[in-house]
């Protein structure tokens, strides 16, 4: 097995752009500024005066009909999985995303605005590794004819 140390990165500069919310129809603001390692990927909603972050985690997804909605109870974002796959497929683990409504912006509906953007921002290197996870053993999950599967690989 080879290992090697890949490190975390966040973007160099901060960016941002306007565009108008899919389900919301509002216009909304969207910056993405670096964060310091460890950090994740954090939504801030910039018109919520307290308790106003949110960090990208499964465990905070609260809807997937037409969207992917996180919420933790007291700040909720809209549509935000072109971003989140534009960010990581980018490679960037740690990114602060500021909002001034709770939708963001669908942009042409894929994440290719978002890649572009954070592009002209440059990615950076950060002096600390990423952590994976590893699959130890096979992992299957079915639901009617549809399935997922994880299985080990060096």
């Amino acid at each position: 097995m080879i290992r090697r140390t890949v490190p975390q990165k966040t973007i160099s500069n901060e960016v941002e752009l306007k565009g108008v919310g899919l389900h919301t129809g509002k216009e909304v603001n969207i910056k993405f500024k670096p964060a310091p390692v460890n950090t994740g990927l954090v939504f801030i909603r910039e018109d919520l005066l307290d308790d106003n972050k949110i960090d990208a985690n499964i465990r905070h997804i609260s809807n997937t009909d037409r969207g992917t909605n996180i919420d933790n109870g007291i700040v909720r974002i809209q549509t935000s999985e072109h971003v989140l796959a534009a960010l990581v497929g980018l490679g960037v683990d740690n990114c602060f995303i500021s909002l001034n409504g709770p939708e963001v912006p669908i942009m042409d509906g894929s994440a290719l605005p978002f890649i572009y953007l954070l592009q002209k921002g440059g990615i950076e290197e950060q002096n600390v590794a990423k952590r994976f996870i590893r699959i130890k053993e096979k992992v299957r999950i079915e639901e009617g004819d549809k399935w997922a599967e994880l299985v080990p690989y060096d």
